[in-house]
């Protein structure tokens, strides 16, 4: 199959000067590049829509601060659009290795499992950020150029109930989350899991 004309009155030449003294090459200007249909497609009709319905979680162009607030927004519409979508979006952000005991809420805990990491979120000292009513950031410190704390104080949905929790964001560097702004704790202000906790 041809994929344009050598010869049409409306052409231009390829070369200046003649190759071996036959006539120069020429291409047609009103000729267009058409792709085969034998050429496979890489991506979905869909494509762009699927990117956009994406599970929700860390991205390339979030800063610290922003990354603190989108998964405090979610905390605070937590079972939208289904229930405890918060608690998998603060999973998603989550910066500890699922093979390894890991300190994000304190005490070292096992979190490769989605439900024990869910299961703290609904301990009392904790609960309090889910359907949460208000918040206000009383502190924000950078510690190293890729290290960030934020202390946000919390009024949840119960009465009289508010607390205190410290985010501890780092910046990836290396590997596929390059650049990244990861959650490496969630730290309740006073001692909320001393009493153990059932995960």
């Amino acid at each position: 199959m041809s994929l344009c004309s050598l010869s049409s009155p409306q052409s231009i030449s390829l070369f200046s000067k003649p190759f071996n003294g036959d006539k120069p090459a020429s291409v047609s200007l009103s000729s267009r590049v058409r792709a085969s249909a034998d050429v496979p497609d890489f991506l979905s009709a869909d494509w762009l829509e699927s990117r956009r319905k994406r599970p929700f979680g860390p991205r390339l162009n979030f800063s610290a601060e922003e990354a603190v607030q989108y998964q405090l927004d979610a905390l605070k519409y937590n079972d939208q659009p289904r229930q405890d979508y918060g608690i998998e979006v603060m999973y998603r952000f989550a910066g500890f290795d699922p093979f390894e005991r890991s300190t994000y809420f304190g005490p070292f805990f096992d979190l490769g499992q989605f439900e024990r990491f869910r299961r703290i979120f609904h301990h009392s000292s904790y609960r309090v950020l889910l359907g949460h009513k208000e918040r206000q950031t009383l502190s924000s410190l950078w510690v190293k150029e890729n290290r960030f704390k934020q202390r946000v104080w919390i009024r949840g949905t119960r009465p009289e109930e508010e607390e205190i929790f410290q985010f501890t964001m780092f910046q990836r560097v290396g590997g596929s989350w390059d650049g990244y702004w990861l959650t490496e704790s969630l730290l309740h202000d006073g001692d909320s899991l001393s009493g153990g906790v059932a995960y």
